[in-house]
């Protein structure tokens, strides 16, 4: 994508990630549970597990989006197969929605599969996200719903985590 790069984020950008990340979703969702708004807060809490990418201004170097890709040798309880990559936290930041960053950074979790040798990519999505669904059934992810499951959230609500992969096989 033109003006935006992507690249590892750095140890010192976890609290910008967690601000981007948390603006993003409050932005676009307002029933989120205040415990999940603050793990947004948090990204460092899952840095065992994933690895985090940030999208930049090239002009300006402020990061306006940023992706977890899970890392290799994790399976999240199971629910992911060794050949499949799977992300979280996709986030374009308010200030620059539609200049493509969520495509640039989906397409980067793709490419990242590619590298690995994965013959799918994964990622879970809350039923609300709609423009998010959409993003992902432009680039080729279609919803399967025998990987979908409900979560009890803390404050007692169940939430039903929708499934969409794009399998790179085909």
């Amino acid at each position: 994508m033109n003006g935006i790069r992507i690249r590892a984020a750095g140890d010192d950008e976890y609290a910008a990630i967690g601000a981007l990340t948390h603006a993003a979703y409050t932005h676009d969702y307002d029933d989120l549970p205040a415990n999940y708004r603050e793990e947004l807060k948090h990204p460092e809490a899952l840095t065992g597990e994933f690895e985090f990418f940030v999208a930049e201004d090239t002009a300006t170097g402020e990061l306006i989006g940023t992706v977890a890709l899970l890392r290799p040798g994790f399976d999240m309880h199971g629910d992911i197969a060794p050949d499949e990559l799977y992300f979280r936290l996709l986030a374009t930041s308010p200030t620059a929605r539609g200049r493509g960053v969520g495509i640039a950074l989906t397409e980067f979790a793709v490419e990242q599969a590619q590298a690995r040798g994965a013959r799918a990519v994964v990622l879970n999505s809350g039923p609300d996200m709609l423009g998010a669904h959409a993003l992902y059934r432009k680039l080729g992810f279609s919803r399967r719903g025998e990987r979908e499951r409900v979560i009890e959230l803390p404050d007692g609500r169940r939430l039903e985590l929708l499934t969409f992969v794009l399998d790179l096989a085909a």
